[in-house]
Formats: structure tokens, C-alpha cells, sequence
């Protein structure tokens, strides 16, 4: 049976990609509250900073999972553009918001263990989900590129793509497997399943290296030294 590119890639963005960006928006929601109610500070931003990125990310979910505008910008050829813009101002907005974490860091203005640990896991949460949606968007030019009879080269080499028979026949990476190489990158700080071919994709691991490890060696180490 033939598969029908255009109907796996919606089953993917409605299924997958959607939950994955509401989870950040509930976790920026969380934080924005608690910030609110405890009267934590962030650098000399007030606590509404945290639903900054909130905003592109609802916007996020229409051409995701919102059925009839998705069908509208298909047809204008257009949705893979703006999800891929929204995609990108969501990423500034985390990236504004891990600078304003280190600089009321360096400035001494983090004194709670648990108000850092906080935002340390949204800001890092964040960014391993929006990583993982761009690997899922340009891997060999998106997901429903990839189901065509002849796909672009691939820009990450996964496992299953050396051993085929270690996989089910007709294998191929789904968001889940992206989201699983932007979650290693970020602890790791290098390649532990999927290797990256092209340039675009050494790029992009590089920057969610770097990323990665202000949040994770510099905010979450601090933490738990306050909790000490």
C-alpha cells in the first residue's frame, strides 16, 4: 500500500509535534505563576518575561495541529515557512531568557535553589523540544519530503539507517527519534545516537551544545549548590 506523505507528516504534527510544544507552553506557564506568586525576580525583566515566548508558540500549534488553517497554508504553499519562523522566534525568546537567568546569576540575585532549578528545567526543556522540531523539520527537507520515493540525502544517520536489519522493514525517524537526539545532545554535549552529515545539522548540534551547557554546567550547577 502506498503511503500518502502529506497524511503521515499531518499525523506526526497533529500527534506528536503539537504535544511537545504544549508541554513547553505549560511549563512556561508554571514557571510564570509560581514567579508571579513568589515574587521571583529575572535579571531587571518582570515575571510575565516567561510568557514571552508563549505567544509564537500557540501560534506554533496552528499550522501543527489546527486542521483547516494548516489545510489553507498547504494549499499556499506557505505553512512549512511559517511554522519553521515561529519555530525561530521561539527559539530567540528562550535563548533572551537563559541570558537574563545568567545575568541575574552573575549579578548574585539567584539565592533560591528551587526558583533556579526552575527556570534552569524550563529554559532547558524549552530548547531540547524546539532543537528536536528543527532536526524533525530539515532532516532531507522535512517529513513528508522524506517519504518520497526519493528523498533528499539525509543529514542525520541513525542506527537503524547502518543495521537495517536491526529494524522493522520501512524504517524511518519520527519526531519522537529527533526529540531523543536533541534530549543526548543537550546532556552530553556531543552525538550519542544519530551522527550529522551535513553542515546545517553539525550547526545546529553545535549551538544547542552551547546552549546546553550554560543552563546545565552554569544555572543547574549553581542550584545545587544552593541547595548544599
Amino acid at each position: 500500500m502506498a503511503v500518502d506523505p502529506l497524511r503521515e507528516e499531518e499525523f506526526e504534527s497533529e500527534w506528536e509535534a503539537a504535544p511537545a510544544v504544549a508541554l513547553i507552553i505549560a511549563l512556561q506557564l508554571l514557571l510564570a505563576f509560581v514567579s508571579r506568586s513568589q515574587q521571583w525576580t529575572l535579571w531587571v525583566l518582570p515575571w510575565w518575561a516567561w510568557l514571552i515566548p508563549v505567544g509564537p508558540e500557540v501560534a506554533l500549534l496552528i499550522p501543527l495541529a489546527w486542521h483547516r488553517p494548516r489545510r489553507r497554508l498547504e494549499q499556499l504553499g506557505r505553512r512549512r515557512t511559517v511554522a519553521l519562523a515561529l519555530l525561530a522566534l521561539v527559539s530567540a525568546a528562550n535563548g533572551l531568557l537563559l541570558l537574563a537567568v545568567v545575568a541575574s546569576l552573575v549579578r548574585g540575585d539567584e539565592n533560591s535553589g528551587a526558583q533556579l532549578l526552575l527556570k534552569a528545567i524550563t529554559v532547558w526543556g524549552t530548547n531540547v523540544i524546539a532543537y528536536g522540531l528543527w532536526y524533525w523539520a530539515f532532516d532531507r527537507g522535512g517529513p513528508a519530503l522524506r517519504l518520497r520515493p526519493d528523498p533528499p540525502l539525509p543529514d542525520f544517520q541513525f542506527p537503524q539507517m547502518e543495521n537495517p536489519q536491526l529494524a522493522a522493514p520501512g524504517w524511518r525517524p519520527e519526531l519522537v527519534d529527533y526529540i531523543y537526539v536533541s534530549f543526548t545532545n543537550s546532556i552530553a554535549f556531543s552525538p550519542t545516537d544519530a551522527m550529522p552529515l551535513s553542515r546545517w545539522a553539525k550547526l545546529l548540534m553545535l549551538s544547542e551544545s552551547a546552549i546546553s551547557s550554560l543552563t546545565v554546567l552554569l544555572v543547574a550547577a549553581r542550584a545545587v549548590n544552593i541547595f548544599k
